[in-house]
């Protein structure tokens, strides 16, 4: 895997990030430094710890689905991806909360992981992958983008975080439509 195909992982997986930071700095009356930096902090470390975790479940699993792990990579990518696209045209999610406590935040870093999760599952099923850069670069890239998105919030407002999640959705899709016609022969 380059360092543009895990750039592009990167900034696939933290659109999530990316829009709830900026619900995040909607809903802040002031947003300060110390504020974007905790956003950052909680997106971007749970963004490196659960591909982490994938990444052993996938390696743990590995010699029983190298048969199929280009299609599993690919249906995983594609199902994440469509979903991060659905999810943009979807109008009920709103986050008004501007509380960047423990009982506020971390369902937040959770559900904004859980993609993070699956592709991490797929990095253990890729050859040369080296697990604890990408987790360091998936880490950094959501920490700058959340920072950046909370701040973009309390500028602009919401008028895009549907387009940073149809954004991330199309990202991903295309990562696993690559990675299934690399292993078919096709590219």
């Amino acid at each position: 895997m380059n360092i543009l195909e895990l750039f592009m992982i990167a900034l696939g997986l933290s659109m999530d990030a990316f829009a709830i930071s900026v619900c995040k700095g909607l809903a802040i009356d002031k947003v300060s430094i110390k504020k974007t930096v905790v956003i950052g902090i909680w997106f971007g470390s749970f963004q490196a710890v659960m591909p982490l975790a994938g990444y052993f479940l996938g390696s743990a699993f590995e010699k029983y689905i190298t048969s199929f792990d280009h299609w599993a990579v690919f249906i995983l990518l594609a199902f994440i991806g469509g979903n991060m696209i659905r999810e943009s045209f979807s109008k009920s999610e709103n986050i008004s909360d501007n509380s960047l406590k423990f009982k506020d935040m971390f369902p937040l870093a959770i559900a904004t992981s859980i993609d993070a999760l699956a592709v991490g599952i797929t990095f253990g099923l890729l050859p040369n992958v080296n697990i604890f850069s990408a987790v360091l670069f998936i880490g950094i890239v959501t920490f700058i983008l959340s920072m950046t998105g909370c701040k973009i919030g309390n500028i602009f407002g919401s008028k895009y975080k549907s387009k940073a999640e149809f954004a991330g959705g199309i990202i991903l899709f295309l990562i696993g439509t690559k990675i299934l016609l690399e292993h078919l022969g096709f590219i």
